[in-house]
């Protein structure tokens, strides 16, 4: 069988002079961001004609340049927030929701801190806007009261990455940690209070003034601060576990469980019962043990 013989350029082949200067010229900066249709086009409404469209593909395609011509930006990955808080006090979270007014298009913000650990809300405000001058002071408040943090956590709304809050922060020394982009679990604890918010019975869903927003707001953060029994922290209220008195409710709780268990072991399966534990350690993506070993 004979070998087959390489197939004669075409007379009307663009040389290989011309085939370059095609590239060049498509991927210029003038035409790196536009399609070969677009190129075309422009060069031949000012008189220019190098070669056909699909010709201009084939020595994109043989050049490996038929897909995105121009340099393309590159950024590094946003740094995934490892937060641990093994007692109140070391790691704060923030942010804010958003609550429905009297009429469509009426909102209000609704300001909330808490501490990770305890999950006691530190600090709450309604306002009739978003600025970032009342969270720095609903913040300054909120250390004048219960200390100042470690960490204070939040996501990379306009407030929280706000100068006059970075600089509050900074005159503190107290570190700020943020989200990713589009990274809900990153701010869990401020998540799931919101939810707890508005999934409460008594949460009305609009609001007919900044007052009664204010005056809902005084009511509920009371309750959830002292009678709420969390499942997160072994259904003890946020004060409680704050304010370090969690310690003895549990030992109270032993004493009712053995009492009962003494009166009545067959009840518990001859089982000794025991309240639910409290926490260690309250983690926003829990760190690695090479981590923790060398913040230890």
């Amino acid at each position: 069988m004979r070998d087959s013989a390489p197939r004669p350029a075409p007379p009307n082949a663009l040389t290989d002079a011309e085939r370059a200067q095609v590239l060049t010229v498509l991927t210029s900066d003038r035409f790196a961001d536009k399609s070969v249709a677009q190129a075309w086009a422009t060069l031949l409404d000012e008189g220019t004609y190098l070669c056909s469209r699909s010709t201009m593909h084939r020595i994109l395609r043989a050049n490996d340049a038929a897909g995105e011509r121009r340099a393309q930006a590159t950024h590094p990955p946003r740094v995934k927030p490892e937060l641990v808080a093994t007692r109140p006090g070391q790691v704060w979270s923030w942010d804010i929701t958003k609550l429905r007014g009297p009429q469509r298009g009426v909102y209000y913000d609704l300001y909330v801190v808490l501490d990770i650990f305890s999950r006691y809300v530190v600090a709450w405000t309604v306002a009739a806007r978003e600025d970032a001058q009342i969270a720095t002071a609903m913040l300054e408040e909120a250390m004048g009261v219960h200390g100042i943090p470690d960490v204070v956590h939040a996501d990379r709304g306009t407030s929280m990455t706000s100068k006059p809050v970075a600089q509050l922060l900074v005159d503190l020394s107290v570190t700020r940690s943020h989200s990713r982009p589009h990274v809900s679990n990153d701010n869990p604890y401020s998540e799931a209070q919101f939810k707890t918010l508005k999934y409460a019975p008594a949460f009305p869903g609009e609001f007919g003034s900044l007052a009664d927003a204010r005056a809902f707001g005084e009511r509920f953060f009371g309750y959830y601060n002292h009678e709420h029994r969390h499942a997160g922290i072994g259904l003890h209220t946020p004060a409680s576990v704050h304010y370090g008195t969690a310690t003895q409710v549990r030992a109270q709780r032993q004493a009712t469980l053995d009492a009962a268990y003494a009166a009545h072991p067959d009840r518990f399966g001859h089982r000794r019962p025991a309240p639910p534990k409290l926490p260690t350690a309250a983690w926003i993506n829990q760190p690695s043990q090479e981590a923790l070993i060398q913040s230890a």
